[in-house]
């Protein structure tokens, strides 16, 4: 009971903090990018700066993060649940297509993570928040992590031609299992394609490899449904919902493309929630 009760202060403060806020930094957050806003907002989570609550629409903040609770309360609640001093944020990829602005962040969050969110704006003020989280884990055969890599956005005049690109991949290869289009995507030689996921190597052999040792395993990876393509220069993330292991996931994959391409590859699989247990009734997706 006293921690419930220490939870709704720290929501309350939160909420506070962002009503009178938004009052006396108007002129500051209407200065700043979504993009750095996002940012400051997720660097709270360990700086504990109020500032960052101004960021967010205190009377329409939308959760699809399952286990959170709609709203900032839900948002403070989770906040003053985290030990005292265990949280950590390092954003190592920031980017954003028109009111929405998607992350890739180095996580000590109940746990060390990576994860990517999502949160779209609405007059300049954050009002919904989408996340995919995963356990960190060692390097994969290649010697890359879920989070090193490139940071740098290039190539602004092709955004939509890359979204395009990576939209058709995950359609043609990932939903539809047609393999045999993979040239017009990936060209061949691990030099040609970096891999982040943990368990996969560079190159399409890499791939091939670890599709052949899932299907010995008996263990089925099925993307049913794209959600969301979004994209700023060479990167696009893809959010697709499906199966793994015959357990329901959401799929966030990032890429990063070259002269029209897919060269570089990051994802997180998470499981969803049984309904039983969410928080919020607004669904993992909903974009």
């Amino acid at each position: 009971m006293k921690k419930g009760i220490s939870a709704m202060l720290a929501a309350t403060v939160l909420v506070t903090t962002a009503c009178t806020s938004q009052v006396s930094t108007e002129d500051n957050t209407m200065s700043l990018s979504n993009k750095d806003k996002a940012v400051a907002l997720l660097n709270s989570i360990e700086t504990g700066d109020p500032q960052a609550a101004a960021y967010v629409n205190p009377d329409n903040y939308t959760q699809h993060n399952l286990a959170v609770a709609d709203g900032l309360a839900g948002f403070g609640a989770v906040l003053q649940a985290l030990p005292v001093g265990s949280a950590k944020v390092d954003v190592k990829r920031a980017f954003q297509d028109g009111d929405y602005v998607f992350t890739h962040t180095d996580y000590n969050f109940f746990g060390p993570k990576a994860g990517f969110d999502v949160f779209r704006f609405e007059d300049g003020l954050i009002v919904e928040h989408w996340d995919n989280l995963a356990e960190k884990s060692v390097a994969n055969p290649s010697g890359r992590t879920q989070l090193d890599g490139p940071t740098a956005v290039r190539d602004l005049d092709k955004t939509d031609a890359n979204k395009a690109l990576v939209g058709d991949f995950v359609e043609t290869i990932l939903v539809k299992g047609d393999f045999a289009q993979l040239g017009r995507f990936i060209d061949d030689g691990d030099a040609n394609y970096l891999q982040h996921n943990s368990a996969i190597a560079d190159g399409l052999s890499g791939l091939g490899q670890a599709l052949e040792a899932m299907a010995k395993q008996g263990i089925t990876m099925v993307y049913s449904q794209n959600h969301i393509v979004l994209g700023e220069g060479n990167f696009v993330l893809s959010i697709s919902e499906g199966s793994f292991a015959g357990k329901p996931v959401s799929f966030y994959d990032l890429f990063r493309i070259e002269n029209s391409k897919i060269v570089e590859h990051w994802d997180i699989i998470e499981p969803i929630l049984a309904k039983d247990a969410w928080k919020n009734n607004n669904g993992k997706f909903g974009f």
